[in-house]
């Protein structure tokens, strides 16, 4: 047992120093417990935000051309009223009123002083802010107070800002609704499992306590970085899962060890068994995660940053805390039973022997079953989660859906282009150059029609419009129209398309007109190019991170297991039990046989690898561990499968069922992304832990015997020669 020498040396230590640990970690947990509590306030945004063209274009429209940073919509609908009626009219200008001492607001938009913010019967206006978003809480609040309907006009708000408001609050109701099902659900099953309360509320208080420690520190690092919304949820979710997870591995080798031993062995007997087993599978997942920061976008970082901290904190916490409580705790983690202890083995035995009498049958069949799941996937089609994410009920959701079916996406969202010239914009070859920049435009076929400084210079050339703008008279009629198309070296040109803003001809057509053109240097942006931009870092950085994830999975499986196929094997159940997993989500959401069709978030398919592909290597190392202890031991590689499978097959179910209901209870989430990254965790732990960790793994471990443990160059123990 040489390699556990590190585990042993962390058992022993913290058995000596176990009431100081204990009292460390009640510390940490109060300070962190007061600033998790705060988080929620400092985190903003959906978190699809990343360095680009589109960054580039929208810093240039605040900076050069005054466009706000951010800005609320109010949203003005009559049934009975025309926006020219005088009534209509008053309500509007009653409203903008009230508006005008919000706070942080730096400008109003009446939908009087432009055509396009008027559409039949609907009309709105834009309250203006230089802030970001997460900085509006306050302004939101107030406009919300201050927009009241009157019985002929209904009056709401909607936009970015108050979009990702609601969307924070939406998640933290979530969040609690998720845990009044998720906790009490996970300790039924500890009950279950252990039979006392005091065994079956201590995976729980470990859980909490990871998750409060890791969101407090989150708090502390937020000011320096983006953090999504998102994290609260993704952080509790994994947290308590991993947290309840790694005390149940723990707690359960401890009860068996202290049959046979005094508290003190049966503690850094754990430890060095089921600690080294939460090492590596705690490693797995902090790997998996941490794929996800090869992508430059927000709430990738975002996620992997929460994900990472809350590993971290639960592999710390089950190697100091834990077992610092076991080692007081010494027999007392028996009382308050309730339920009769019952191993249940000989059910097990009886299902691993099954399984391993039909090896060829049992894996032919479980390959086929997770084919058949997986056949959707073919049809997966990903978008970026907007308004629709939110409740339906929600006012921002109804509103913006509003907006948008009235004025339409197309001339809601054109592509913004500025140009940059070597010298100023308005000199006669620069006009030359933009106006021949803008006939090649309105020749493309994806473009519908172009707006630019020429669409509102009378029809002027170029020449004569140069010449027209150095007069009095030129320079008083064209100024405004000047400064909103042009700023020293730049012009701005809209680009409204005749096809989808979002679909694939658009995304290409933003792709290949960025650079120069006709003399001109181009940066694009709006949410086509935002789009498209997203979409290609997902898709460019994916490879390069599920690569590093595989490859770094693999090495780490290799050290602990000395064993070159079990490794292999490992990653390919897993990369199967996943593509059937999303082909499952895909069957569910998108095809809408379960509900009404959604298409599926564009970063669910990422995440669920980089959390799924950790946590199902939980169950991996603790089987492959027990069956390594018994083969190292016997050099039977049948008895070894057969008895790790017995041994591990009631706690690994018990683990599995704990993270399903703990992941799964986000099925009751109003937040569509949150609802469905919680099912397809559900969905990919369920599938690991029954066709694979209690079929494929042990039909592939018979039907491979001794080449399971087979390494170059490794040296054979005597026990191994035994076989």
């Amino acid at each position: 047992m040489k390699k556990w020498s590190l585990f042993q040396g962390i058992g022993k230590f913290v058995y000596t120093y176990r009431k100081l640990i204990i009292m460390v970690w009640i510390l940490l947990a109060a300070t962190f417990s007061v600033l998790a509590l705060k988080l929620p306030e400092s985190l903003s945004g959906s978190g699809f935000e990343m360095e680009g063209s589109f960054k580039k274009v929208e810093n240039m429209m605040q900076q050069d051309f005054d466009q706000p940073k951010s800005s609320v919509m109010v949203l003005f609908q009559s049934d009975t009223l025309s926006p020219q009626d005088t009534e209509y009219k008053n309500t509007v200008d009653r409203t903008l009123k009230k508006l005008r001492d919000v706070d942080h607001a730096v400008s109003i938009t009446s939908p009087y002083t432009s055509a396009k913010m008027i559409k039949g019967n609907t009309s709105y206006a834009t309250v203006n802010f230089d802030l970001n978003f997460g900085e509006l809480k306050k302004s939101i609040e107030q406009i919300r107070s201050r927009t009241t309907s009157t019985k002929d006009v209904k009056i709401g708000i909607t936009g970015g800002p108050v979009i990702a408001e609601d969307m924070n609050t939406a998640s933290q109701k979530d969040l609690a609704r998720a845990e009044a099902i998720g906790l009490p659900a996970a300790l039924i099953i500890l009950l279950l499992a252990f039979g006392g309360l005091v065994a079956a509320c201590l995976p729980i208080l470990i859980g909490l306590i990871s998750v409060a420690c890791a969101m407090g520190v989150l708090f502390l690092v937020s000011p320096e970085l983006n953090l999504t919304i998102f994290i609260l949820n993704v952080v509790p979710m994994i947290g308590l899962a991993l947290g309840i997870d790694f005390a149940l591995l723990l707690v359960n080798r401890f009860r068996e060890e202290l049959e046979k031993n005094p508290v003190e062995k049966a503690v850094i007997t754990s430890v060095q068994t089921a600690g080294r087993s939460i090492a590596f599978s705690g490693l797995c997942v902090f790997l998996g995660i941490s794929g996800m920061l090869l992508i430059r976008i927000d709430i990738f970082r975002s996620v992997a940053l929460g994900g990472m901290v809350v590993v971290i904190i639960s592999v710390i916490n089950a190697l100091t805390f834990l077992p610092a409580v076991l080692s007081v705790f010494g027999p007392r983690i028996n009382s308050l039973m309730i339920l009769k202890r019952n191993r249940e083995r000989a059910g097990w035995k009886a299902f691993a022997s099954f399984v391993m009498k039909r090896p060829g049958i049992m894996l032919i069949a479980s390959i086929a079953i997770l084919i058949l799941f997986l056949l959707p996937v073919r049809h997966l089609v990903l978008s970026i989660p907007e308004a629709e994410s939110l409740p339906p009920d929600y006012e921002s959701r109804i509103m913006f859906e509003k907006f948008e079916d009235t004025f339409g996406r197309k001339d809601l969202y054109p592509v913004t282009i500025v140009a940059k010239s070597d010298g100023d914009i308005t000199s006669s070859d620069n006009l030359n150059r933009t106006e021949r920049l803008v006939e090649r435009l309105k020749k493309e076929k994806v473009v519908d029609r172009v707006d630019s400084l020429f669409s509102h210079a009378g029809g002027m050339p170029p020449d004569q419009l140069q010449s027209f703008i150095k007069t009095t008279e030129g320079k008083r009629r064209l100024q405004p129209v000047l400064d909103h198309y042009t700023k020293d070296n730049l012009t701005v040109i809209q680009a409204y398309l005749s096809v989808g803003v979002t679909s694939d001809k658009a995304k290409q057509w933003v792709k290949d007109w960025e650079g120069k053109k006709n003399g001109l240097e181009l940066a694009l942006g709006g949410s086509t190019k935002f789009n498209q931009e997203i979409f290609d870092e997902i898709l460019d950085k994916t490879p390069e991170g599920l690569l590093i994830v595989l490859l770094s999975t693999f090495v780490i499986l290799l050290l602990a297991f000395q064993s070159l196929f079990i490794p292999l094997k490992a990653i390919a159940m897993n990369i199967l039990s996943l593509s059937a997993t999303f082909g499952l989500l895909v069957w569910i959401f998108q095809s809408g046989n379960l509900m009404d069709p959604v298409s599926i978030g564009l970063m669910i398919p990422v995440f669920t690898f980089g959390i799924v592909f950790g946590l199902s290597m939980d169950y991996e190392v603790f089987l492959i561990s027990r069956i390594q202890e018994v083969y190292e031991n016997t050099g039977d590689n049948d008895k070894a499968t057969l008895d790790g499978l017995t041994s591990t097959s009631k706690i690994i179910t018990s683990a599995a069922a704990i993270m399903i209901v703990i992941t799964g209870s986000f099925v009751t989430t109003d937040v569509m992304p949150v609802k469905q990254i919680g099912i397809a965790i559900a969905l990919a732990i369920f599938i690991d832990a029954t066709l694979v960790r209690m079929i494929l793994v042990p039909s592939l471990m018979k039907l491979m015997g001794k080449w399971n443990w087979w390494l170059p160059f490794k040296k054979t123990t005597a026990k191994n020669h035994a076989q």
